[in-house]
């Protein structure tokens, strides 16, 4: 086994290494960290369909408020990794350490204190996320554990997102992996072996994420060639907080209001029946699943982002971005064209028995299809952005898809249309996202090539 890098060593993989090799190395842990996160969530939505319509619902209704809790720690996580990769980038260890222990801890604060404030309000919540009446019970039990474990996923998340950015991020798929595949082995054992139902399900997932808390935070904590999280190292600086936040809005913006528009499209749905919701919520993880493997793929963009930016090799960013949209941009049109045609075989996994379920889902997946590859350059556009420190743009970006565009939609294409306007919402929020992207990102690029010609005059260096 290869002893651990040093800082400097790399810092020169990250700054030398051939992009078109670099960046697979990198995003290869992340894309299977992702795949098995999403996999596990699938599983939960396999697993409790299994009980009822209602049931499988519920999942949807409660993934509004995994989606939350997600938001608080990707805000934390991705803010301080942002800035800890051009800090490392700059070769200012001491920095990094300050930096990555107060996004940690601030993590865990924060999703204590969502706890708290949830857990004697849950009858509220779900039904604030849109439950129904026949929905509602099965929501409060999933929910319950989920809000348990809020602190401890907000955790996991803030150092999922620190280790890769360190480009550690076989470190972060150990701990990710490990906890869902545990999720995937619980989930009927719970379910239906010691006959908890939904809350088996809420309750694995919640084990799950303790241990790949305990996971990541040993690794963090023990290995010598990570950035060491450590409670003496808290800065509770404003300034400090100001780049976290800085640069972790534009996942607040992202995973935030993609809860609240969760949360939109549930209530949307109320009227057309449980089926539509179990049907859209069906969708929407799988989306989710393919989208999970993109963002994988620019994870391993950002750490070469960061670290490049912060060395001012501005050619190597404008390198970086190019690969991850072309490539992105092939994988997704392959897997748009195989799921369009797969669609009612998809859904007919989830609940064979309900045919509304599937008639429903069949065609708001196909419309999702024809607008699934102009993510290749939403997704690699909103973490070029927001990884360069360009948050503001980078917010408006993570905002648009499920934001700006999606909840105006669902207030009106499903009133105007019917329930097609309902399966219509995501593909017309997707493609106005894209304009809006190109029209921010191209400025941002131009900047860079300018940069880029700038720095080439410059002698380099390489001490």
């Amino acid at each position: 086994m290869s002893s651990p890098m040093t800082q400097e060593q790399r810092y020169i993989k990250m700054t030398e290494t051939p992009i078109s090799r670099l960046i697979p190395s990198l995003a290869v842990p992340t894309i299977i960290s992702m795949l098995v996160t999403s996999i596990y969530n699938m599983a939960d939505t396999f697993f409790v369909s299994q009980i009822s319509t209602s049931a499988s619902a519920a999942v949807g209704v409660s993934y509004s408020l995994m989606s939350m809790i997600q938001a608080l720690g990707f805000t934390l996580g991705m803010g301080s990794g942002n800035y800890l990769s051009r800090v490392l980038g700059s070769r200012d260890t001491e920095k990094a350490e300050r930096i990555a222990s107060t996004g940690f801890y601030s993590a865990i604060f924060v999703g204590l204190l969502f706890a708290l404030i949830c857990l004697p309000n849950l009858d509220r919540v779900v039904r604030l996320l849109g439950a129904t009446d026949t929905i509602a019970p099965y929501a409060k039990d999933y929910a319950r554990y989920i809000l348990i474990a809020a602190p401890v996923m907000t955790g996991a998340l803030s150092m999922n997102n620190l280790l890769r950015f360190q480009g550690l991020a076989v470190y972060s798929m150990i701990g990710i992996t490990t906890g869902g595949i545990l999720n995937m082995i619980l989930d009927p054992i719970f379910i239906f072996g010691l006959d908890l139902g939904i809350s088996g399900a809420a309750l694995a997932t919640a084990i799950s994420q303790c241990i790949s808390f305990g996971i990541l935070f040993f690794q963090s904590l023990l290995r010598k060639d990570c950035v060491h999280l450590k409670p003496g190292k808290i800065t509770l600086s404003l300034s400090l907080y100001g780049e976290i936040l800085h640069g972790g809005i534009p996942s607040l913006c992202r995973q935030g209001v993609a809860s609240i528009a969760t949360a939109a499209l549930n209530l949307a749905a109320n009227p057309f029946g449980d089926a539509a919701i179990a049907a859209l919520s069906i969708v929407s993880r799988y989306m989710m699943f393919i989208g999970s493997a993109m963002i994988g793929f620019g994870q391993g963009f950002q750490p070469v982002c960061g670290f490049n930016f912060g060395a001012k090799r501005y050619d190597r960013v404008l390198e970086s971005f190019w690969f991850c949209v072309k490539v992105s941009a092939v994988f997704l049109m392959t897997l748009a064209v195989v799921s369009f045609i797969g669609a009612p075989q998809i859904m007919r996994v989830f609940r064979k028995e309900d045919l509304d379920v599937i008639e429903i889902g069949t065609w708001a997946m196909r419309y999702q299809c024809l607008t699934l590859p102009l993510s290749a350059w939403i997704i690699m556009s909103n973490m070029l952005t927001q990884t360069i420190g360009y948050g503001f743009r980078a917010s408006f970006v993570a905002a648009g898809r499920q934001g700006l565009f999606l909840i105006p939609a669902l207030f009106v294409l499903p009133v105007r249309f019917g329930i097609r306007g309902l399966q219509w919402c995501q593909p017309v929020a997707d493609a106005l996202t894209f304009v809006l992207g190109a029209v921010i990102v191209l400025g941002i690029l131009k900047e860079l090539k300018g940069k880029a010609a700038e720095a080439d005059k410059e002698p380099r260096n390489v001490a």
